[in-house]
């Protein structure tokens, strides 16, 4: 799978990015622990397409529908020490399109520092 980046708004009109493979590192020894579905907020935000150039289309949607369709979830999300999602959205959309109602996750105690700030999801590396 291709690097992965968890992305916050910045005050710069960039965005904050965490690198989702240091995140997870940073997580492995942290519990995992049930989350009702009902409590993440970012079901009902815009997740994706956050920038002028990310366009909900039905192409771009699909994308998305085949990654929750592949994704395993027995890998719990990722959660900032807010509660918000850093990692694991289409874990959450399968959960939710199966009906359940629990997802097991992990919690950071303190959110760690981003890896980038003010970039755009362009100016980073994929590979």
């Amino acid at each position: 799978m291709r690097k992965q980046y968890h992305f916050r708004p910045s005050p710069g009109g960039g965005f904050y990015a965490w690198d989702v493979s240091r995140l997870i590192e940073l997580a492995s020894d942290l519990p995992v622990t049930p989350v009702p579905l009902s409590e993440i907020a970012e079901l009902h935000e815009n997740w994706w397409f956050q920038t002028d150039d990310a366009v909900p289309t039905p192409a771009a949607m699909l994308r998305h529908f085949a990654l929750m369709h592949d994704t395993d979830l027995r890998h719990p999300i990722l959660l900032c020490a807010q509660g918000r999602v850093m990692d694991g959205m289409h874990r959450i959309m399968k959960a939710a399109w199966e009906g359940r109602a629990m997802l097991g996750a992990k919690r950071f105690e303190e959110t760690p520092p981003p890896d980038h700030a003010n970039v755009m999801p362009d100016d980073l590396d994929y590979d």
